[in-house]
């Protein structure tokens, strides 16, 4: 079937590089923002540093509603303000905005779980040695958290995938493009087979350096 393709297979590079891209992207900014936010709900939380009930119940309360969003409606919905952002509403930059979007508080939600599983020990430990809020946060809540974060992280960036090849039903590119346009518009099995393989391929690879990567803080 290789030796066979219904469509050159430069397609299917560029369609893998535009999945690649737009996971990437996203990814970093959902990790980038994911982790502030995280923070911020833990330590405006009850018995927190800053407890700020409004505060918490402001921030959880939109996490919430970005999170019970389904992601196809949240990429139609958003349509004006990725105009606005990105200049077109079409292709794979239009697509990292929406994505971007959802997943992070997505992560912000995992990793609010792993920080609330730190010890609470150690927190009091660093606070009678007279570590400042934001040593505490950076020395002790981070560190501590950090293979559980990057555990959610590895989850996110799986349903990152599973987002761009959706978001391939609006025009947005890549594997999800791919398999619509050509694998079910045009019947083409071969192409649908293909593309999940390769997307299958993608998350093993996603799954398996992410947990090894945990395994090695762990170890640590």
């Amino acid at each position: 079937m290789l030796w066979n393709l219904s469509i050159p297979a430069e397609r299917y590079w560029q369609a893998f590089l535009d999945t690649f891209m737009m996971v990437g992207v996203s990814g970093v900014v959902a990790f980038l923002a994911g982790i502030p936010l995280a923070v911020l709900l833990i330590v405006t939380a009850p018995n927190g540093f800053w407890e700020s009930p409004r505060i918490n119940r402001v921030v959880g309360g939109v996490v919430n509603g970005f999170r019970a969003t389904p992601f196809i409606v949240l990429l139609v919905a958003l349509i004006p303000f990725t105009r606005l952002l990105a200049g077109t509403t079409i292709g794979v930059w239009a697509a990292i905005v929406p994505l971007a979007i959802s997943a992070t508080p997505f992560f912000a939600r995992i990793a609010e779980v792993s920080l609330r599983e730190v010890d609470g020990g150690l927190i009091e430990a660093a606070q009678a040695m007279g570590c400042k809020k934001w040593d505490i946060v950076r020395h002790v809540y981070l560190p501590e958290a950090l293979p559980g974060i990057i555990g959610g992280f590895t989850i996110t960036l799986v349903a990152l995938i599973s987002s761009s090849a959706m978001a391939g039903a609006v025009g947005a590119g890549g594997l999800g493009d791919l398999a619509i346009r050509y694998g079910y518009q045009r019947f083409d099995t071969q192409v649908m087979v293909i593309v999940i393989a390769v997307l299958i391929a993608l998350v093993t690879v996603v799954q398996f350096a992410g947990d090894r990567y945990v395994h090695w803080l762990r170890a640590r």
